[in-house]
């Protein structure tokens, strides 16, 4: 079996976030990049289904250089090989026309990738990518057993969980459930020795225009200051949330 794992480089959480171009870029100085945490939860299952599935698993990102530092974390925790297709990622449509562009020359059985990346919480690539390759498609997958060509998995949906059956090829959309946070690979100094030895392919792009652009960026308004009200003064509260909260 041969697993595809599409890996995003996003911002850690607790990055300082700054806009240039008046406000119309993401500035990258000073930011620590991580993988992205869905992603990981599939890449995660994707290593836990090297032995049970006999499977091949490549990890694959859209970005320039500063990308691979991820890449080669995703080969110390289990991957087999990486690649990185050399172009910024744009938006979703020209990161998944490029990410289609390889799948058709070398045939992968099942496509993970996040369901959506924490930076920009868009959530249109696997989609997308399904669609460009016809593959079968299940998003906020929480569950995946694959026997031979069958698969059977689960997702979230409003209110439980929704069960499904089909044939490979499957592109998912991973998010946690599909493994736990306690479950994730932390690597260690032999797998960090090892993904050295590993591949890192560097390939070209078709460089896909992109479809959609961002225009401005804003940051969440500053949190006001905060009253604090003493617990036996129950009528001042009840004031303050009615004529100045306005609330009641």
């Amino acid at each position: 079996m041969n697993i595809l794992v599409c890996i995003s480089n996003v911002p850690d959480t607790t990055s300082k976030i700054n806009f240039t171009d008046s406000d119309s870029k993401f500035d990258k100085n000073g930011v620590q990049f991580i993988i992205n945490p869905n992603d990981e939860f599939g890449l995660t299952k994707a290593v836990w289904m090297k032995e049970s599935n006999n499977a091949s698993v490549t990890a694959l990102t859209v970005g320039d250089p500063s990308s691979e530092a991820i890449l080669r974390k995703c080969l110390a925790i289990g991957a087999d090989k990486a690649i990185r297709i050399d172009c910024e990622a744009l938006d979703a449509y020209s990161v998944a026309k490029e990410i289609e562009a390889h799948c058709n020359e070398i045939n992968y059985d099942v496509i993970i990738c996040g369901r959506e990346s924490i930076d920009y919480n868009g959530g249109l690539v696997p989609g997308l990518l399904a669609g460009y390759l016809d593959y079968n498609f299940i998003t906020n997958c929480v569950s995946l057993d694959i026997n031979s060509d069958s698969v059977k998995c689960s997702r979230e949906i409003s209110g439980g969980i929704e069960t499904s059956e089909c044939k490979l090829p499957i592109v998912i959309g991973a998010q946690k459930g599909l493994v736990e946070e306690s479950d994730l690979i932390i690597p260690n100094m032999r797998g960090i020795m090892m993904a050295r030895q590993k591949p890192l392919e560097v390939i070209e792009p078709k460089n896909f225009s992109a479809q959609s652009v961002d225009n401005k960026f804003f940051k969440p308004e500053e949190k006001g200051e905060v009253k604090l009200i003493n617990a036996d003064e129950i009528d001042k509260l009840i004031d303050l949330l009615e004529n100045e909260a306005k609330v009641l």
